[in-house]
């Protein structure tokens, strides 16, 4: 079935205000990893009727982030959805079916992230040709196997507390890590909340 312009959800209620306000707690977020940022409900986020399945911050982030001349890919349980139709809609990105083409890859959870190899990784000369990936998970306070983060913008270490990632996701950041500067940015999402891991912070356990 076809959607219809009408039944697609608001964006952005003040699209340049509201972009200018996520963008910077996306930058902040990459900045000092691991630490939570809280969109606002009555500020950024007012107004806004994400996708169906979608993290009112993951919805946020990828519509300051995304414009026409990116591609997205989306994981299943977002794909089936209403998301790539609110998304080419709101900002006119391209969705696209393979992962590796995507400049940005948003994933239902956390069970739905495929192999990091998958995604495009940049290249020596040209680093920033990457993917940023935003993965919805269960919680950012999980007490199940922190992550122990070290590297730019943490002051000797931190903790991530992600609920849901799979036992070898700190085995393949670190193996991806071999070719840096290339690598993978994400974003973990939590209802309104989320946090940056950047491709140069260390991961330990």
């Amino acid at each position: 079935m076809q959607l219809q312009l009408k039944d697609l959800g608001r964006g952005f209620a003040e699209p340049a205000l509201c972009s200018q306000t996520v963008f910077r707690h996306a930058l902040d977020a990459l900045s000092l990893p691991g630490r939570v940022h809280a969109l606002d409900a009555s500020g950024a986020l007012h107004g806004m009727q994400a996708p169906q399945g979608a993290h009112p911050a993951a919805a946020a982030l990828l519509l300051a982030l995304l414009d026409q001349d990116c591609k997205l890919w989306l994981s299943p349980g977002l794909a089936q959805g209403d998301a790539a139709a609110w998304l080419r809609f709101h900002t006119g990105c391209l969705v696209v079916a393979d992962a590796g083409q995507a400049d940005f890859a948003w994933m239902a959870s956390a069970s739905e992230l495929p192999a990091l190899g998958l995604f495009a990784q940049g290249s020596a000369e040209y680093p920033d040709q990457s993917a940023t990936c935003i993965v919805q998970v269960e919680s950012l306070d999980s007490p199940a196997q922190p992550l122990t983060l070290r590297g730019p913008g943490i002051k000797g270490s931190t903790q991530l507390h992600i609920g849901g990632l799979a036992s070898d996701f700190s085995a393949q950041w670190r193996m991806g890590q071999t070719h840096f500067p290339c690598g993978v940015d994400f974003f973990f999402t939590q209802g309104e909340a989320f946090v940056g891991l950047p491709r140069s912070t260390l991961i330990e356990g």
